[in-house]
Order: structure tokens, then sequence, then C-alpha cells
């Protein structure tokens, strides 16, 4: 028997706890696919989109950190964990917050890949 999944009522949703899950470019890119896809997408679609490999433990963790901040729920499909953002509750309890953190990830990109290439330049 599989484990129950823990989300978080509206109530319980903090600011800092959003913060704190998007926090992590791995885990704002994983909400930015999520966000396209509304029916969701399981841990494999959603890293594969993002053209990431990673152990499956480590995008649990993403995941799990994604769905006790109150920013995805998640459900059983099968044997598949399905995971969608929150959208109705996030625009009720913070109006702009998701979209804002979004666009300034999205201009930060290009300039975080520079810095990541230049730094490996100067190493080699």
């Amino acid at each position: 028997m599989s484990r129950p999944l823990a989300h978080p009522d509206a109530a319980a949703v903090t600011l800092a706890g959003l913060l704190f899950a998007l926090c992590d470019p791995v885990r704002l890119a994983i909400v930015r696919e999520l966000l396209k896809s509304p029916a969701g997408l399981n841990c494999t679609e959603a890293t594969a989109r993002i053209g990431l490999a990673m152990p499956k433990s480590t995008c649990s963790q993403h995941y799990r950190i994604l769905r006790e901040s109150g920013l995805i729920a998640s459900e059983r499909r099968g044997t598949e964990l399905v995971s969608r953002v929150r959208s109705p509750l996030l625009a009720e309890r913070f109006p702009g917050l998701l979209e804002a953190v979004l666009r300034a990830y999205e201009r930060e990109r290009p300039a975080a890949a520079k810095r990541r290439v230049s730094r490996a330049s100067a190493a080699g």
C-alpha cells in the first residue's frame, strides 16, 4: 500500500514556504513546466522537458518540497505520481506572486547560463 500524500490546506500555505520552494532553479523550472501542462506531469516527463538528468530520489525530493509548500498537488495514477500547480489557490492567496517570480527567473536565466559557461571556460 502506498503512503498518502500530504497537501497543506490553503490556510497553511505561507509566503515563506513558497519562497523557499521557489528558491531553487530546478524547482522553478519544474513549476514552469507544470504550468504548461494543466493536466499534470510525472517526474520523468518534467525533467525530460527541462533537459535535466537526475536520480529519481533527487526529483522526488524536489517534488516533496513543492508539494509540502503548497505549490503543487500530486495524485497517484496507477504507478505514476502526477503533479500540477495549485494555480487557483495561489492566485487567491498570493495574487501575481508566481507569475512575478517566474518572469524574474526567465529574465535571469540567460545571464546565469552565461556565468556558468564563463566559469567553465576559466577553469578549463
